[in-house]
């Protein structure tokens, strides 16, 4: 009879430990003292995106509103001229940069723009609609194929893009949905550079501090990885066992009622 309570006591409370839920609140950006993290101290100086071949740039004149030129060309014509891809959207035009590192634009022909920077490019495209077409054009250029990749804890997880210069990763985690209940906001990982040789970035949310960390500034091609706290690992692991042991004890509890009803 004391070894039928015991199994039955012990089914019990693994049952009550593997139904239990917790909700694990993040601590984010809290003030701490002596913040010593190798991500902060020895963080580089902010790299800009250099443009390169095989990139789409969104090119409009702000003087126009909508497109480089007066007329807009039908959306998703092909030019003869080279192998730059053209399309239209409600933002201005698309056109790819050349292997050659040149785009293809209406009226000026062939730009070089590789290994400029987005502002470098847009300057030099307005000078030359300047020169030889437009009145006082505002060029707007964006660089619309970079994107980085967050996995783990949180709400949404994939590919984004990255719209503007200078996103953070907190503008990506909120775009995202947020962290999870069981994200560890002090540790995600910002893996970034050569595929063969990614350098990896430890950051801490729950610090202030790590806003004003310059390795927050995403790149193209960044992977953000947020893993699982260690209550939600824990948690995972006791109900990993429950699953194994459960039904070996129902087998067990099973078999020592109907041997203490045999015995009465």
């Amino acid at each position: 009879m004391r070894v039928f309570t015991f199994v039955f006591l012990t089914f019990s409370l693994l049952s009550v430990l593997t139904s239990c839920s917790y909700k694990q609140d993040q601590l984010l950006f809290q003030q701490k003292q002596g913040f010593d993290s190798a991500s902060t101290q020895n963080a580089p100086t902010l790299v800009r995106y250099h443009i390169q071949p095989q990139d789409i740039l969104q090119i409009r004149n702000l003087q126009n509103i909508s497109y480089i030129i007066g007329d807009a060309p039908s959306a998703n014509t092909t030019p003869t001229t080279g192998s730059s891809v053209t399309t239209t959207s409600s933002q201005g035009q698309d056109f790819q940069v050349e292997e050659d590192g040149n785009v293809a634009l209406p009226v000026i022909g062939r730009v070089q723009v590789e290994g400029l920077t987005r502002q470098e490019a847009s300057n030099k495209i307005e000078n030359m609609y300047k020169k030889s077409l437009l009145k006082d054009p505002i060029i707007e250029l964006r660089i619309i194929n970079l994107k980085v990749t967050i996995l783990g804890e949180i709400k949404t997880q994939g590919n984004y893009p990255l719209v503007k210069d200078k996103t953070t990763l907190v503008e990506l985690i909120g775009e995202a949905g947020g962290l999870t209940d069981k994200a560890n906001e002090k540790n995600i990982e910002l893996i970034r550079g050569d595929p063969e040789h990614p350098i990896i970035k430890r950051i801490d949310l729950s610090n202030v501090s790590s806003l004003a960390d310059p390795s927050t500034i995403l790149q193209n091609g960044d992977i953000i990885y947020i893993a699982q706290n260690k209550r939600a690992i824990q948690t995972d692991k006791v109900s990993t066992f429950s699953t194994i042991i459960q039904p070996a004890l129902i087998v067990l509890n099973t078999i020592l009622i109907i041997f203490t009803l045999a015995r009465h």
